[in-house]
């Protein structure tokens, strides 16, 4: 059987840590920066968890990775 694709996108976005989670970055930190308070920009940098429900969806599109 051949091998699985990995999805360009989700290559980019997602890591797996060594205890198994899916780590991902936080949304709208992009542009459009000098509305958002700074309290607000400081939390977008720190990182989180994809949730439990997507989190096999992301695996299958990352086989290789981790």
């Amino acid at each position: 059987m051949p091998k699985m694709k990995s999805h360009s996108g989700s290559k980019k976005r997602f890591n797996l840590t060594a205890t198994g989670k899916v780590k991902r970055s936080r949304v709208g930190k992009g542009h459009i920066l000098a509305k958002k308070d700074t309290k607000r920009k400081r939390r977008l940098r720190s990182g989180t968890y994809v949730s439990k429900a997507q989190e096999k969806t992301i695996r299958n599109m990352i086989p290789y990775k981790g």
